[in-house]
């Protein structure tokens, strides 16, 4: 068993859209959860989850038995989604809901989270109305939206995940790949292949990942939502170039001369021999095993411990200046956890080495000017 239980990812606002959704759901759960049996007049039993008064609120995409509506009712594409069939069905969905939807309500507002959650629920049903013609009740498809969002907008934030294999432990993996291959290509690709997928509708979990997946890249594309050098979209971009330009190296272009493999000012081989080697300061030998270990924590994705490293080389000597974007990397994770003071002198140090070669350099001093007012109650 492998479940999320938490992530590193700071709250700027408090979600009280998902906190209602999440007190909702356990009250509706509370009133209309009674599992008892019917018998038919042919003498077959039903077994039920619900009061008999909730169950037109299940999505019937065809009839089975009666008394059911002859066909799903609108309502029912939002209704289903706030039914539960157990302790079990619900704390789980509202557990996934907590740790994901909390940060995607907060990047998303009030309004724009209660949509994509609606939506993802709608979306889903229809998703599993496509392929099956079984009732179905929970929150998962909505919850799988939320889900698919988080991994578009903090797809480099770890996820704290608890396992229970052999023992009990806990881990960090980034919540791209714990989402994308444990929660979307295991759960719900390979799983029913293994076991069959008896009695849950993998087609609507499917649908609201791809919903919630689909919407906020949609709103990135458009820039209908604010731009991070984290979210998915930057990432996707940040492979394109790096594809393009690997392509343009295979061709024979020299991005040190003019343009190709030879000319006047292309590169040429230099042979040079180094006779001293001047010795190196224990200090030295620790910024050196200290920097080459941040950019190893930074190409794992391992930002928290890439923060760490860092704060131990600020100890040793303040002025040494990470590359660019490994030092933007550091600052924004400093931000992230609340280290303000940390955060305010990575921000400065970055400002006073890359300011004319970085684009956006208004962002980085807007964030400075938030850490030093806000939090450093440094206004002026």
């Amino acid at each position: 068993m492998i479940i999320p239980i938490g992530t590193d990812n700071p709250l700027r606002n408090k979600p009280m859209v998902n906190y209602v959704l999440i007190v909702l759901n356990f009250a509706i759960f509370l009133y209309t959860y009674q599992p008892h049996t019917i018998r038919t007049p042919q003498g077959q039993e039903h077994s039920f989850s619900l009061r008999q008064e909730a169950q037109s609120f299940k999505l019937y995409p065809k009839p089975l038995f009666e008394p059911i509506p002859q066909q799903p009712r609108l309502y029912q594409y939002i209704t289903y989604a706030f039914l539960h069939a157990g302790w079990m069905h619900i704390i789980g969905n509202m557990l996934f809901l907590y740790i994901f939807g909390n940060n995607v309500n907060d990047k998303l507002g009030n309004l724009g989270y209660l949509l994509l959650y609606l939506g993802g629920g709608v979306f889903s049903g229809l998703g599993h109305a496509m392929f099956n013609n079984m009732p179905v009740l929970g929150a998962s498809g909505a919850v799988a939206a939320v889900t698919g969002a988080y991994m578009v907008l903090f797809p480099k934030t770890n996820i704290h995940v608890l396992y229970v294999i052999f023992f009990i432990g806990s881990l960090h993996v980034p919540a791209l790949y714990f989402i994308m291959f444990k929660l979307i290509i295991f759960d719900n690709v390979l799983e029913p292949r293994i076991s069959g997928g008896g009695g849950i509708a993998y087609g609507a979990h499917l649908a609201g990942y791809i919903f919630g997946v689909g919407i906020p890249l949609m709103m990135l594309a458009l820039h209908w939502l604010p731009h991070s050098h984290y979210d998915l979209w930057a990432l996707i971009d940040r492979w394109r170039r790096r594809r393009g330009y690997q392509k343009l190296t295979r061709n024979g272009y020299d991005a040190f001369g003019s343009g190709v493999g030879s000319g006047r000012n292309a590169r040429k081989r230099v042979d040079a021999k180094v006779t001293d080697i001047p010795e190196i300061s224990p200090q030295q030998k620790k910024i050196i095993n200290l920097r080459a270990e941040i950019s190893q924590t930074v190409n794992t994705s391992n930002l928290t411990e890439a923060a760490e490293k860092y704060l131990q080389l600020m100890e040793i000597d303040r002025q040494q200046v990470l590359p660019q974007q490994q030092q933007l990397d550091i600052a924004n994770k400093l931000m992230q956890t609340e280290k303000y003071e940390a955060a305010a002198t990575a921000y400065e140090s970055f400002l006073a080495h890359y300011r004319n070669g970085y684009p956006f350099i208004e962002q980085i001093e807007l964030m400075l000017g938030l850490i030093y007012s806000r939090y450093l109650n440094q206004k002026e």
